[in-house]
C-alpha cells in the first residue's frame, strides 16, 4: 500500500491563457509542498461553491450524490489520490461501513470530500514527483543572488564560466527541457499553476 500524505485545497487558480480550465491547488497539510491539478470550470464551480458556502436552490450533481450516499447510511470517509498516468491524476472514494472503493476523477471526489468534510489524502510518490516545494524555490533563489554578487566583482569573461570549471549555457545553447524547467521555475514564482502543471507534464513526458 502506498504511503499516504494529507493535503487541503489551498485555492484555485485561472491563468489569462486558460481556454476555460482551472489549476486546483493542493498544499500538503503537514509540509509545504504543493500540487496543481488541471480540471473544468464546471467541477471548479462545485469546488468553489462548496468553499465558499454557497448553496444553491435546487441540488449540484455532487450534493446529490452526497444526499444518495447518506440515503443508505454512509458517508465518504477519504479520497485518495493514488495514481497518475499520461499526465492524467486517479482518485477513489473511501465509505464508512464498506470495504467498497469507487474510481473518480480527482476534481469530482474532492468536490465530494469537501461535502463530506472528509480528508484528502495523496500517495507519498505522487507528492514527490509532481509536486513544488516553496522551500527548495526559496533556495534557488539565494543560490542566485550570490551567484550574482559573486559575478559583479569577477570579469565578463571569467563570469562566464562556473565554480567547476564547466561554461555556463547561454539561452540559445539551452536544450528544450532545460528552457522548460526555468519556464516551471518561474510559473511557479508567479503563482501560475495551471501553466506550471502543464509545463511539469510536458517535462515528465520528456523524461
Amino acid at each position: 500500500m502506498n504511503d499516504k500524505v494529507q493535503v487541503e485545497v489551498l485555492g484555485l487558480s485561472q491563468s489569462p491563457t486558460s481556454n476555460g480550465s482551472y489549476a486546483l491547488i493542493l498544499k500538503e497539510v503537514d509540509g509545504d509542498r504543493r500540487l496543481p491539478i488541471v480540471i473544468g470550470a464546471p467541477e471548479a464551480g462545485a469546488i468553489a461553491y462548496e468553499i465558499e458556502g454557497v448553496h444553491t436552490s435546487r441540488p449540484m450533481t455532487h450534493d446529490l450524490i452526497k444526499s444518495i450516499i447518506e440515503t443508505f447510511d454512509s458517508k465518504v470517509t477519504e479520497i485518495f489520490i493514488h495514481e497518475m498516468k499520461d499526465s492524467t491524476f486517479y482518485a477513489s472514494l473511501h465509505f464508512y461501513g464498506s470495504e467498497s472503493i469507487v474510481d473518480a476523477r480527482p476534481s469530482d471526489a474532492i468536490a465530494i470530500a469537501l461535502r463530506f468534510d472528509a480528508p484528502i489524502y495523496i500517495a507519498s510518490s505522487l507528492l514527490d514527483l509532481a509536486g513544488f516545494s516553496l522551500d527548495e524555490l526559496e533556495t534557488s533563489d539565494d543560490d542566485e543572488e550570490i551567484e550574482e554578487e559573486e559575478g559583479d566583482e569577477q570579469e565578463d569573461d571569467v563570469d562566464f564560466f562556473l565554480k567547476d570549471g564547466s561554461q555556463k549555457k547561454s539561452p540559445s545553447t539551452m536544450t528544450e527541457l532545460e528552457q522548460l524547467e526555468s519556464e516551471l521555475e518561474q510559473a511557479i514564482k508567479d503563482e501560475d499553476y495551471e501553466k506550471a502543471a502543464q509545463l511539469r507534464d510536458r517535462i515528465e513526458g520528456m523524461k
